[in-house]
């Protein structure tokens, strides 16, 4: 089935206002629309990226649902959901390759924390590792999730490998006080344990909160390892 010349006809005008201006001047139901357009080929797709704005409470919401809460949604079916998966993830991915300072040596715990901001996790709460070599040049900077699995030092030492990273920070981005919890305190503890094992630093675990931020390394409960 073909589609209607009218459907054909919006479709158009909107990826000639993409290639003209990028996004500016779209509603937040446009940009639905416009990815909609490659998943759903023969169907006006408007009303579906209106539905998927006010049951997910905007752009953010939407690109925050797990694919399977997506395809929950009446008249958005797999392809659509791995869509937008997909586009959060590239985006993620380029902001934390192309985002990152160039080359800036970390030297303090605003260092680190600003770090998080030129990677675009300025806004996001949750626990991040940023990966430095030798001259605490940072590497890479990457979320990690809270469960058993991944907060653990195994995987934190494993992604420290493959960054060839000589040292590494922890940063909780948090919305309250900046103020480090007794199960933070003791994981900090045994990841510096571990990895002193192995020839790798644990500088610091950063707690950034709407307060300031809170240094193990400055308050003394974590060993003392200087960013030089």
């Amino acid at each position: 089935m073909r589609e209607g010349g009218q459907t054909s006809g919006h479709r158009k005008r909107l990826k000639d206002r993409f290639v003209k201006s990028s996004l500016e001047g779209f509603h937040d139901y446009e940009v639905l629309e416009l990815l909609l357009m490659y998943a759903i080929p023969r169907r006006d797709v408007k009303p579906l990226a209106k539905k998927l704005l006010s049951e997910f409470k905007g752009l953010k919401g939407v690109f925050e649902a797990a694919p399977g809460r997506l395809e929950e949604v009446s008249g958005l079916g797999e392809a659509s959901a791995l869509l937008f998966a997909l586009v959060k993830e590239a985006a993620a991915a380029y902001l934390s390759e192309e985002h990152l300072p160039a080359r800036g040596s970390v030297c303090s715990p605003g260092d680190a924390v600003g770090c998080l901001r030129q990677a675009g996790h300025g806004d996001a709460e949750g626990l991040f590792t940023l990966y430095l070599n030798s001259k605490n040049e940072v590497l890479g900077v990457e979320k990690v999730e809270r469960n058993d699995a991944a907060l653990s030092p195994k995987s934190i030492i494993q992604k420290a490998f493959s960054h060839n990273a000589r040292s590494i920070i922890l940063v909780s981005a948090k919305a309250g006080k900046g103020a480090a919890t007794k199960a933070e305190k003791a994981f900090a503890q045994e990841l510096q344990e571990a990895v002193s094992s192995i020839d790798i630093l644990l500088h610091d675990y950063i707690v950034a909160g709407s307060d300031g931020n809170f240094s193990a390394r400055e308050t003394g409960w974590l060993k003392r390892v200087t960013y030089s």
